[in-house]
């Protein structure tokens, strides 16, 4: 069952990205800026498949690779929940981004600062959402490589949050800055 959730939140995750880029493109909004400023971005999709494999072999008994370190029913509802609030805080996330929602950063056509509803909480929402989805798994799926997409994920979700902070600096300047002394980094 826990596995069946952890295969679950992540269709669910990459359901509900997609298709709010396809709402958005129907009002004639590009949100899906992923790979335009910074070209490195295509190596994150190749990992991002090789975690939908881990996940789902492991959820359907298909040959698997990598060894589970532990095997803990505790940890992996402790897993469950923490996936759980995840995708919960990351719907919260798309609903309070409303029309600027994007995927990768968009200097061009930022669309309004938004600093109430979940990013009354968090200046990343979404990143600290997807931070959670990921250890969330781990604990269902304790595989090392999991793992060790753990730590490069929360790695590579601060090094795009620091990317995305200089862009909106330049884009939204000292209302910005007011906003970052409200609302701290993450939760």
């Amino acid at each position: 069952m826990m596995r069946y959730i952890a295969a679950a939140t992540l269709f669910l995750f990459v359901t509900l990205v997609l298709s709010r880029a396809f709402q958005l493109k129907k009002l004639g909004i590009k949100a899906l800026r992923f790979g335009e400023m910074d070209k490195k971005d295509f190596l994150i999709p190749p990992f991002a498949l090789l975690l939908f494999y881990i996940v789902l072999t492991s959820t359907f008994g298909l040959p698997k690779i990598g060894a589970e370190l532990f095997n803990n029913e505790f940890a992996g509802w402790i897993g469950v929940i923490v996936c759980i609030i995840g995708i919960l805080l990351f719907l919260y996330a798309l609903v309070s981004f409303g029309k600027s929602f994007r995927v990768g950063l968009d200097e061009d056509h930022p669309g309004a600062l938004v600093t109430t509803g979940a990013f009354s909480i968090s200046r990343n929402p979404i990143y600290t959402a997807f931070g959670l989805i990921l250890i969330g798994e781990f604990l269902i799926i304790p595989n090392w490589i999991i793992l060790i997409y753990v730590f490069i994920g929360i790695w590579l979700l601060n090094r795009q949050i620091l990317l995305e902070e200089q862009s909106l600096k330049k884009i939204y300047g000292e209302k910005y800055m007011e906003y970052c002394k409200k609302v701290r980094r993450f939760l």
